[in-house]
């Protein structure tokens, strides 16, 4: 069962959906809804140089699973031909391997941020925050798609 696409939506919600069991639209309130984690990232940006912030929001680990991706959870291995596609209101977009984020693999603790230094991002939706990456060109404002996508259309 693969399915690509929900009911259009709100402009303050973002689409799951891609390899997923219950393809769904995140609101914020959803997303505060699930266990919350707190980090602060520091990156350095091309245009505005070091920076220092603090996020708190989801595990997108946590997010992706409550959709119920489809690889066989019998197999371990099977997970690692996901990728997450992530795009943001503004066309700016990043590609995280499955692998990256699993706890069993790189356990990156990416988040689906719903507050910027102790702001809440209501107004802008939510933001990918990747720790770890020195400059922030994963990072991506005002999330409005996720895709969970497998590697057979690249590999036929």
């Amino acid at each position: 069962m693969k399915s690509t696409s929900i009911e259009p939506r709100a402009r303050d919600m973002v689409a799951l959906t891609g390899e997923v069991r219950e393809p769904t639209w995140l609101t914020m309130d959803t997303l505060r809804s699930m266990a919350q984690r707190e980090t602060t990232v520091t990156f350095e940006c091309r245009t505005s140089g070091l920076r220092r912030h603090h996020f708190r929001g989801p595990l997108l680990i946590d997010v992706l699973r409550a959709a119920g991706p489809l690889f066989d959870p019998g197999e371990r291995k099977d997970r690692l031909r996901f990728m997450i596609l992530v795009r943001g209101r503004d066309g700016h977009h990043a590609v995280v391997s499955w692998g990256e984020v699993d706890p069993e693999f790189g356990d990156i603790p990416a988040l689906l941020a719903v507050s910027l230094d102790h702001r809440d991002l209501d107004e802008q939706g939510p933001h990918l925050v990747m720790p770890g990456d020195r400059c922030g060109g994963r990072h991506i404002s005002q999330v409005t798609d996720i895709k969970v996508c497998a590697d057979d259309p690249l590999w036929g």
